[in-house]
């Protein structure tokens, strides 16, 4: 649909929906709704609505459907892949959660928690803590992202190793349908075999088939026991055979197993004000090590003793410290979690969000630094990750000198190194960031006829006036 198919009519009608303080036409105003925090897409659209209940989500959505006006819903607009992002034309309405951000209700008995789509993790957080639980979601971008975004992405953050992505932290749903059906699955059982799993239809969707407007949460007990350490390697070989002992040591109560390189810690330590490298001489490679236990504080203490005792013995610890107070361990976590950040006042960052079998990860770092070198000399690898879960983020900063926009462009032809080292591993070319626009293609490329068919029919199923967050994820056939 172009531009001019949008009458002023029309959007009078979907404004009438939310009303004209909740709906906005100011171009200042919707700036900041148009492009991803990469910049990688900038999209246009000239209606941002701000619906208030589901029932006028409903409205919205119907009306899209009547009308083939497109919807493309936004939550924190943290998205890293273009999933949120409108497109150029614009013709595509902004649909955006942020007025739908209550906690509806807290079960610290049954430990769950139903919320809003619109709501901020990190008032999710705030609430369960009040009821002396925990929502064991953690991401760089909690202060912003929302519940809708994180569940529509399947996110994983920094605990997936514990407790699972949000597929696994969630029990039940609130979709609005692209028809304005509304599909009230908030169930609170962890037990149910009723037919298919609809629940899990929407998750990592992207938006693609509704819209998520509630959710059930899995919440847990906070810890008693939390110990953070942080030690220097000599290898990514010597970091996955401390991550065996300590998955054999510790059991569940390994929550964090993070890998990072020198480099990494170069440009936290450069560029994030108030970050400081917690040993006190250089190593090649780290671990940022997170054990929490139920039971008591001694339980982790006596863990993480034993742990990195056992690491030194073995000769893979080099070196260690443990974080000494909260304050502390929160600023270990805020070195790993700033290191993307980081890389930006360094150029530009062609970057990777890939898992690997577990046990491949020091093969597989190995052929892609090669594969790289070879054919970028001069790239500077800032590869850092998720360790425990193979969620490698393989990220590469431009050369020293190098023309940014020169390095940018060859996006794809690194994409390709990669990611052809990633498939021949098994894994994946999206561990938690999802498809949107910029792996859109590539996942078509990849997956089996009868697979991407499956997935089209679904789309179809769904949303069979094609109005939901289009040219994302898979492009339908008209």
């Amino acid at each position: 649909m172009s531009s001019s198919a949008l009458s002023s009519d029309l959007l009078d009608r979907f404004a009438a929906i939310v009303g004209e303080k909740h709906a906005v036409r100011d171009a200042a105003e919707i700036a900041p709704h148009l492009v991803e925090n990469r910049g990688l897409y900038h999209g246009a659209s000239p209606l941002l609505l701000k619906p208030g209940s589901v029932e006028e989500v409903s409205a919205i959505l119907k009306l899209a459907s009547e009308t083939g006006a497109a919807i493309v819903p936004q939550t924190g607009n943290t998205g890293l892949v273009g999933g949120q992002t409108p497109r150029e034309g614009g013709s595509d309405i902004i649909l955006s959660l942020e007025r739908m951000n209550r906690v509806r209700d807290i079960d610290p008995v049954g430990n769950t928690m139903i919320v809003d789509g619109g709501c901020i993790l990190a008032d999710v957080h705030k609430a369960a803590a009040e009821h002396g639980r925990m929502f064991p979601l953690s991401l760089g971008s909690e202060g912003s992202c929302r519940i809708a975004g994180n569940l529509s992405t399947n996110a994983g953050g920094t605990a997936v190793l514990a407790y699972g992505n949000m597929r696994q932290l969630c029990l039940g749903l609130e979709v609005v349908l692209p028809t304005g059906e509304i599909w009230n699955g908030l169930r609170r059982l962890k037990k149910d075999n009723t037919g298919y799993d609809l629940r899990d239809l929407f998750i990592g969707a992207e938006g693609t088939l509704g819209v998520i407007t509630g959710a059930v949460l899995k919440l847990f007990p906070q810890p008693l026991g939390h110990q953070v350490a942080f030690a220097g390697l000599q290898s990514v070989d010597d970091a996955l055979t401390l991550f065996k002992n300590a998955s054999s040591l510790c059991g569940t109560a390994l929550t964090g197993f993070e890998l990072m390189p020198r480099l990494g810690v170069e440009f936290t330590t450069r560029h994030i004000p108030g970050v400081r490298d917690p040993l006190e001489t250089a190593h090649p490679w780290y671990v940022l090590i997170d054990i929490s236990t139920s039971d008591s504080a001694e339980t982790a203490e006596r863990m993480m003793s034993a742990l990195l005792e056992q690491g030194y013995e073995a000769g893979l610890i080099q070196d260690a410290t443990i974080a000494s107070s909260e304050a502390q361990q929160k600023a270990i976590w805020h070195m790993r979690e700033s290191m993307s950040d980081a890389q930006k006042p360094e150029g530009g960052s062609i970057k990777h969000d890939v898992s690997v079998p577990v046990a491949q990860i020091p093969q597989f770092m190995q052929e892609a630094a090669a594969g790289v070198m070879a054919a970028m000399p001069g790239a500077r690898i800032c590869a850092f990750g998720h360790m425990g879960d193979g969620n490698i983020h393989y990220n590469i900063s431009q050369p020293v000198g190098a023309d940014k926009a020169e390095f940018i462009g060859r996006w794809r032809e690194i994409n390709k190194i990669v990611h052809g080292l990633v498939l021949q591993h098994g894994g994946s070319i999206s561990a938690e960031h999802g498809i949107g626009q910029l792996k859109r293609d590539e996942l078509a490329s990849i997956r089996s006829d009868i697979e991407m068919d499956l997935m089209r029919r679904i789309k179809t199923a769904f949303d069979p006036a094609g109005i939901m967050n289009p040219g994302k994820v898979l492009k339908v056939q008209s």
